[in-house]
């Protein structure tokens, strides 16, 4: 729930709960947790987007000790009531304009906010890649301290309005993408990426100009014309679903490979991988089973994935690629509660002339 460009709101008069602020928002919430309660598409809440301190005179510790965790704990048994399964996606406080731990705007968590079925949300607007690893760091400890997983709720810098004609800031801009993408894949945190379709306004808000969160840049509020430096990261390909475990995924923006270290459980049913052939691998891509079965896709046949090398014994039948979701399914793995490494490269492999080795 957010309270941006609500009429007559202020963050000061919500935390002393004037008017019974606290209970007026408690009501609202009410209101869809009822009519989302048996609603299996909504997995949880985020109960309020990005509280502030502004003007108020206290230090964010103690906002946060004060007000904000007795809110968060009073809204989640209230939700309980309606949703006891369901999450409660909680931020930390959103600090002012100009204030920041090493880039990060989130005030810290210091303490735990004792009650279960909770993501710990906060939003990730880095400018520097050498920020990333330090924030995300501190950002794990401080869900480790919640007892929750980590869900990212919004990330990404805007782009500037001259970065749509200048090749070199577009190179700056996709490279710290880049690397916030890989860390957080690496660390094994879901995340939404903030945006919109069409360009339609600029803000000036930001020091180097104006800037939008739009990964179009039509000056309409439907956009068809991408920006490609965003959408080819944003959309890269990922693990969406694993029959079993996942220990790590990454993609390596350089060499276009996925790779994902899983234990396979065929017990707990199909797993889906997210390709992005028509992006990532327009020259076709070679699936790797650790070492024993390939499979490949070749752009110019529209058929199956073809078997180029099976030691396995196991139907290659089981790996549908549906080109229209850009999708890859997994109805059974040929190695079953098994260590397993699995690789996606671009281009059709061949055994007896392997182009696909990595540096």
């Amino acid at each position: 729930m957010t309270t941006y460009r609500t009429r007559g709101f202020t963050w000061e008069a919500f935390w002393t709960n004037e008017n019974n602020a606290f209970d007026l928002y408690l009501d609202a919430w009410r209101v869809i947790w009822s009519r989302y309660q048996n609603d299996p598409s909504v997995v949880g809440y985020d109960l309020i987007n990005e509280p502030r301190k502004l003007m108020m005179e206290i230090t964010y510790d103690d906002l946060t000790s004060q007000f904000l965790l007795p809110y968060y704990r009073r809204l989640i048994d209230a939700k309980n009531q309606y949703n006891p399964n369901k999450e409660a996606i909680c931020q930390a406080i959103f600090m002012n304009k100009g204030e920041a731990i090493n880039g990060s705007q989130y005030a810290e968590i210091k303490e735990p906010i004792n009650r279960p079925n909770v993501y710990f949300s906060p939003h990730v607007y880095l400018g520097e890649i050498e920020q990333i690893e330090p924030v995300m760091a501190r950002l794990e400890k401080e869900a480790d301290l919640w007892g929750a997983p980590m869900f990212i709720g919004e990330w990404g810098m805007p782009t500037y309005e001259s970065t749509d004609i200048s090749i070199d800031e577009q190179f700056e801009f996709a490279r710290l993408y880049q690397e916030t993408a890989t860390c957080f894949d690496r660390t094994g945190v879901g995340t939404i990426k903030a945006w919109f379709t069409g360009t339609r306004t600029m803000q000036d808000f930001l020091p180097r100009g104006r800037s939008t969160w739009s990964i179009f840049s039509d000056k309409a509020a439907v956009g068809t014309a991408e920006r490609k430096y965003i959408t080819d990261i944003i959309a890269r390909p990922y693990p969406q679903a694993i029959a079993g475990d996942i220990f790590s995924f990454a993609f390596n923006f350089a060499t276009r490979e996925l790779t994902v270290e899983i234990a396979t459980d065929n017990a707990k049913g199909a797993s889906r991988i997210f390709v992005g052939a028509d992006r990532h691998y327009p020259d076709g891509f070679s699936l790797f089973v650790g070492d024993a079965l390939i499979l490949a896709h070749n752009p110019l046949d529209a058929g199956p994935l073809t078997a180029v090398q099976n030691l396995t014994g196991h139907s290659p039948q089981d790996f549908i690629w549906d080109p229209a979701t850009q999708q890859l399914t997994i109805l059974r793995w040929p190695r079953d509660r098994a260590r397993v490494t699995l690789r996606i490269a671009p281009g059709i492999h061949r055994p007896d002339n392997d182009l696909l080795r990595t540096p």
